[in-house]
Formats: C-alpha cells, sequence, structure tokens
C-alpha cells in the first residue's frame, strides 16, 4: 500500500523539500511525499546543491503552501520544524500529525566564514533526515496500526 505523507515546515524551502526528496528517492515505490510550507519562500539553492551532491534532485520540486493540501487526502503530517509543529497540531483531514524536528540549515549558516562552512550546516541536516527518511515506512506503519 502506497501512504501519502505530507513534510510540512515553515518556508517549504529547504527542511521539508529534502524529506520530500529524499523520500521519493528511497521509499518512492511505497511512499508518496508531499511538502508544503505555512510561509512559502521558494527552494533554497544550497539545499537543491547539497542534495544533488547525494544523488537526489529536488531542482524540480517547488516551495508550495500548506493551503494546496488542505483537501489533500494525506496518511500522515510529519512536521520538520519547531514552529510548523506549533502552528499545525492538528490536521484538518484528521491525518495525525508528528514532529520530528530539525535544524534549521539556513540559520546555521547565517554569518559562515566561507561557502563550505555554510554548506557543512546543510549537509549535516542533509544527512540527519536521510537516516530518518530511511526507517519511515516502517514508523509509518507502526503508527498507522495503532
Amino acid at each position: 500500500m502506497t501512504r501519502t505523507v505530507l513534510f510540512l515546515c515553515t518556508g517549504n524551502s529547504c527542511r521539508s523539500q529534502m524529506a520530500e526528496g529524499w523520500a521519493r528517492h528511497l521509499h518512492g515505490d511505497r511512499l508518496r511525499p508531499l511538502s508544503a510550507g505555512l510561509q512559502p519562500k521558494g527552494l533554497d539553492p544550497r539545499a537543491v546543491a547539497v542534495m544533488a551532491e547525494a544523488g537526489v534532485d529536488i531542482s524540480g520540486q517547488r516551495s508550495q503552501s500548506l493551503a494546496e493540501f488542505r483537501d489533500e487526502p494525506v496518511d500522515l503530517v510529519f512536521t520538520v520544524c519547531g514552529h510548523a509543529h506549533e502552528s499545525c497540531p492538528v490536521w484538518p483531514g484528521g491525518a495525525p500529525v508528528i514532529h520530528h524536528g530539525f535544524d534549521d540549515p539556513p540559520a546555521l549558516a547565517a554569518g559562515a566564514e566561507s561557502e563550505e562552512v555554510a554548506l557543512a550546516h546543510y549537509r549535516r541536516v542533509r544527512d540527519e533526515i536521510r537516516t530518518w527518511i530511511e526507517h519511515l515506512p516502517d514508523e509509518i506503519e507502526e503508527r498507522l496500526s495503532r
């Protein structure tokens, strides 16, 4: 069974985009990943670059508003930043909302002394998201079978 999951963050520019990309790349046969933001800002070029380094092309994804998915049937909503979790504790369609937060790469990279130092923050979060997504189908089935 293919499960529809929505990754939600504030800007839908970095963390939720990475999660969507990893879910499609690693589990496209088991998951239908979507991502949205409370206030979409557009794709973060550094997120696109570090995902490409890992062999995942998210350049065709677009930053989308949560409003675009209000009527979308989803099985689970994952908030990946604290602000989204506080702002959307309940999904209107009744799907469970689960928080799995990650550090904000743009905030960590602000004021970095070089582009390489800035990208290191993105790479760390990218890899943390991958590790989580690798086990996500099992987590989803466990949560939905309760």
